[in-house]
């Protein structure tokens, strides 16, 4: 009995010394990027055995998180003044930012190599590109810079599926380059719409989001036209061998929802939004988290089915 009770304490003492380590590389954000990476990977037309695409799968999260910790050592600074991040393990004091960068570089070139060796040299160097776009060109450079980080930054999040394609196919193909663009293209209205009513947020870490440096009105506007933008992307995968049925009436659907809450928010008025808590904005931006799972379970749900392909194809795709 007191055998049991040691090892339940040591089992708890033990988690509560790893979870900010495992925080450290932001497992929500984790989870997107093995979804869309894993689906890269199945959908493509040659599929490594079970094990060695799970092990890729896994050393693209590894990946992912490392840029993630990276992060967090290096705005530290800006994460401990806003309402969402203080709370990470860097500012919170439970990780130090020395511990944290350490903790990165060594599980980038862990991930890197790793994916080279076990599958070919192209996804091992995308994954390289990916990490490092995110915590120099992103994190370093335009996060503080521009309030374009977002749209130029994204690039970062819309390759995974296309290292997973790598991964499997050892190629990029307009396949895996329409994964990236509608990732790419969604990016900017999910993270706008979250600022629209998190703008405190940004104004007092300094970090010049769209809504800081034009306002909410011009960021209504950009949100509009990226959704727009978005609703004539998506569809691309149909037309590259990749999409079928199901994604068809997926993307109708959603990109239909997507639309009219852009156009919602567009008509907004200010003072509106503040009286109501911005609930328009705050659906929209739900919306907008499950509108890619949606997208990639639709096509792996038409690839499971024998679905894909059922439309005409661009030639070369």
């Amino acid at each position: 009995m007191q055998d049991t009770a040691l090892i339940a304490r040591v089992g708890r003492l033990a988690s509560q010394r790893t979870k900010p380590y495992v925080l450290l590389l932001k497992p929500r954000v984790m989870s997107l990027v093995v979804f869309t990476a894993a689906v890269g990977l199945v959908i493509a037309p040659q599929r490594p055995p079970l094990a060695l695409a799970m092990l890729a799968v896994a050393l693209i999260a590894l990946g992912a998180g490392a840029a993630g910790a990276l992060n967090m050592w290096w705005d530290a600074d800006i994460d401990i003044r806003m309402r969402r991040t203080r709370a990470r393990p860097v500012p919170m004091g439970q990780v130090s930012g020395r511990a944290a960068m350490f903790l990165g570089l060594s599980l980038s070139i862990l991930s890197v190599i790793a994916l080279t060796v076990a599958t070919n040299v192209l996804a091992g160097a995308l994954l390289a590109f990916t990490i490092f776009f995110y915590a120099v060109i992103y994190t370093i450079w335009l996060k503080r810079r521009t309030p374009q980080n977002i749209v130029i930054g994204g690039a970062a999040g819309a390759l995974p599926p296309m290292i997973g394609w790598a991964a499997a196919t050892g190629d990029v193909t307009l396949a895996s380059l329409s994964l990236f663009a509608l990732i790419l293209f969604w990016t900017p209205p999910h993270f706008w719409s979250l600022a629209l009513f998190m703008r405190d947020d940004y104004d007092r870490a300094g970090v010049p989001m769209l809504t800081v440096t034009h306002g909410r009105a011009a960021t209504r506007r950009h949100i509009l036209g990226y959704t727009f933008a978005l609703a004539l992307i998506a569809p691309l995968p149909l037309f590259t061998g990749i999409g079928g049925p199901i994604y068809a009436l997926a993307t109708l659907s959603l990109n239909l929802a997507f639309l009219r809450g852009a156009v919602r928010i567009a008509r907004r008025d200010e003072h509106a939004a503040e009286t109501d808590r911005y609930s328009v904005e705050r659906g929209y931006f739900r919306l907008s988290l499950w509108y890619l799972f949606i997208h990639f379970a639709a096509l792996m749900a038409d690839a499971g089915f024998g679905l894909s392909g059922e439309f005409p194809q661009i030639p070369g795709a």
